[in-house]
């Protein structure tokens, strides 16, 4: 490695890890009713708590929840929309709205009436506590009940439903109060009543596809006694269907990935759904959490819809005159719209704006924000703008990335700089362009940071989607060792100062990518190290993920293993740092303790930090200053910069061997005689196709010879 000849990575700068984690706090899925406004608001100066939010017609706003409650989902364990506002009536029939919403504590639904001090239950108390889970929830017609998708935890099995939770609190101690409207598939979403209240529509898929391969838009008449009469409008084995909204009684919104990209259609009851306005480019971001919403329908029958491609902005559509007209806005990245039917709310931000509630009035094309994330940024001076690139990769397949120079008001620096590559998490997900601090901490020292959309990613069309399917740990890491080279062939990074890093699917990347001879060191934030490992261990929501990206078992199983970073530990040699929380359900513990025993064995310099109480993701304020500090320390210890952070010292040995967590589990332990165990694809429930449509496609049924 070459002897630095610049401070690049040194810079002064007045962005602390502390400022990244007290500095935002996140707001998610807004709603508006009238003149409030509502939303999720997530605070790491808080130990990670999510409390919710209104706004009043004065501009007013208030904290809802006590301090010691927590909303929050686990559904599908990365969660979602938690909460819904729901119209309640005092002695003088006047509406007054409270709040259902997810206890994160126990997983509970809640109801807390307007003015009340503190909230009641209601659904009821679990057997084991957190075991049953309730998601992605929609007022009744009626406004009587709150339909959700529940998801029950029995003797490690999984069962989920779309339920009718009465607001009156009956269910909290009448189990049977719950209403189970659907059920026999394995994942379920959106649900949506019609608005005569006759029909309900929802979206559906099984193992082993996950919601943005292929689901069912299904649509029923709602009984006293459930659904019947049930059948497939749209969608099917190859084709996403997202976020059903009715029109009216007979007619539904939606977005179908049918054409190659997210786009809007129209359906009836019955017959062909029909595209609105077809262009490659999506109009729906991807579904990895439940209730998350691209678009919405306002009463003059025209539609908010978000489009682009991994930064989405607003635009109004008219079905009378087929047009789509921009809204002019500074705002560049936008996400989760509501409705009242008037005015709409959002979430957006742009490259020197970190995420806040903003309102669009749509006859006006006016924006307002509401409620920013940040009262006081830094200086803009100290803020990266980022550069959109389109990269030549292997084979000359197209390569997205987000380049993020070393920005500094006042220093500047002869040669090229340190880069870290960034490697996103999913990895059937997307690196945006909105302010991140993160990468403000890096860049404004003199590390210039460079985020790939690699080959998976969403925001480019499911072709560019499914360029991972059965090349996870090849497509990624060779795309992202493509960006990096492009810097280094343009004189901006330097060759020898080039570092890798990633969270969760991102950390597999940069291990992976870290046997090559790339990178001089990387960064796993949780990242998985045994692919083996993870289908036993991690969630049921991803447990049949690897199917599509590596290949279905048994049949694929050595492919795991040469995929597996903690079988390929002899072919790294250069320093890795390893970050995980010690409550991670979704990549287990084990999975960084063994990759650090791995390489400790060979005597490769490296460091361990776990944190106790912290999941996938870290929420709390220490965790993420600790392991930001870390971070940098190790760029400065590898590259041989001076950090203004505390050093990390970097070890050679194995850490001290322990007992492992019962869910743990080794390579070793899937041997010849248990591979009758690993996961097998089920096969689709039966479904009954409307009249004249296949029930795979969602398209026109041939005829019959």
């Amino acid at each position: 490695m070459s002897e630095l000849s610049s401070p690049h990575g040194s810079w002064p700068s007045p962005i602390s890890a502390g400022d990244v984690a007290r500095g935002v706090r996140l707001p998610a899925y807004p709603s508006v009713r009238g003149d409030e406004v509502w939303w999720e608001e997530y605070r790491p100066d808080e130990d990670g708590r999510t409390t919710l939010m209104r706004r009043d017609a004065d501009g007013t706003v208030h904290d809802l929840l006590p301090s010691s409650w927590s909303a929050g989902t686990r559904v599908h364990e990365y969660g979602g929309r938690s909460y819904l506002p729901v119209p309640r009536r005092d002695d003088k029939a006047i509406p007054r709205m409270g709040v259902v919403f997810s206890a994160r504590d126990d997983q509970r639904l809640y109801l807390l009436e307007r003015g009340a001090k503190e909230p009641v239950p209601l659904t009821p108390e679990p057997a084991t506590r957190a075991a049953v889970r309730y998601a992605d929830p929609a007022l009744s017609t009626d406004g009587r009940h709150v339909l959700c998708v529940r998801e029950e935890h029995t003797d490690g099995e999984v069962r989920r439903s779309i339920v009718s939770v009465p607001l009156s609190g009956r269910g909290a101690q009448t189990p049977s109060a719950v209403r189970e409207l659907v059920s026999g598939a394995r994942f379920y979403a959106s649900p949506s009543p019609s608005p005569d209240g006759r029909h309900l529509a929802y979206v559906r898929w099984n193992h082993p596809r996950m919601p943005w391969d292929g689901t069912e838009l299904r649509v029923g008449e709602v009984t006293d006694s459930g659904l019947i009469g049930e059948y497939t409008l749209k969608g099917g084995v190859d084709e996403s269907v997202l976020s059903p909204v009715w029109a009216d009684d007979e007619t539904l919104y939606l977005a179908s990935d049918w054409p190659g990209f997210w786009n809007l259609y129209q359906a009836g009851l019955k017959g062909q759904a029909i595209a609105l306005y077809p262009a490659e480019e999506e109009f729906h971001a991807p579904p990895g959490r439940l209730g998350s919403r691209s678009f919405c329908v306002l009463d003059s029958g025209r539609l908010v819809t978000l489009h682009g491609d991994v930064s989405m902005s607003p635009s109004v559509y008219d079905p009378d005159t087929l047009d789509l007209t921009g809204i002019s806005t500074e705002l560049t990245s936008w996400s989760q719209v509501d409705t009242d039917g008037t005015s709409v709310v959002a979430v957006a931000a742009s490259a020197d704006t970190s995420p806040c509630v903003v309102r669009l009035d749509p006859e006006r094309r006016s924006v307002e924000v509401l409620r920013r994330s940040m009262t006081e940024g830094p200086d803009p001076a100290y803020l990266p703008t980022p550069i959109q690139e389109t990269l030549r990769g292997r084979y000359g397949a197209t390569v997205h990335a987000n380049v993020y120079p070393p920005t500094h008001p006042d220093v500047t620096t002869e040669g090229p700089a340190p880069y870290v590559v960034w490697a996103h998490g999913g990895p059937v997900s997307h690196a945006g362009r909105e302010l991140d601090l993160v990468k403000a901490y890096f860049t404004s020292r003199g590390i210039g940071v460079v985020d790939v959309n690699y080959g998976g990613s969403t925001g480019y069309g499911r072709s560019y989607r499914r360029r991972v399917n059965k090349e996870w740990g090849v497509v990624d890491v060779a795309d992202c060792e493509a960006a990096a080279r492009a810097l280094v062939e343009r004189g901006v990074a330097d060759p020898e100062r080039l570092a890798i890093r990633g969270p969760s699917a991102g950390g597999f990347t940069a291990l992976s990518a870290v046997t090559g001879d790339t990178f001089a060191c990387g960064v796993s934030y949780f990242g998985v190290t045994d692919l083996l490992g993870l289908t036993r261990t991690t969630h049921d929501f991803e447990s049949r993920f690897l199917d599509s990206l590596v290949g279905t078992l048994p049949g694929f199983v050595e492919t795991y293993r040469e995929r597996s970073p903690i079988n390929r530990v002899d072919e790294i040699d250069v320093p890795v740092l390893l970050l995980q929380g010690l409550d991670d359900p979704v990549v287990t513990p084990d999975q960084a303790f063994r990759m650090a025993t791995g390489l400790g064995s060979r005597g490769v310099r490296h460091a361990l930090l776990e944190f106790e109480g912290e999941a996938h993701g870290f929420r709390g304020e220490e965790a993420r200053v600790r392991s930001l500090e870390a971070e940098l320390a190790f760029y400065g210890e590898v590259f041989g910069f001076e950090t203004d952070v505390p050093s990390l010292e970097l070890s050679t040995v194995p850490p001290e061997p322990r007992v492992e967590r019962a869910e743990a589990t080794t390579d070793e332990a899937v041997g010849e005689d248990e591979e009758d165990d690993l996961p097998v694809a089920e096969r689709l429930p039966e479904v009954t196709p409307a009249a004249g449509v296949d029930a795979e496609t969602g398209e026109p049924a041939r005829p019959r010879e």
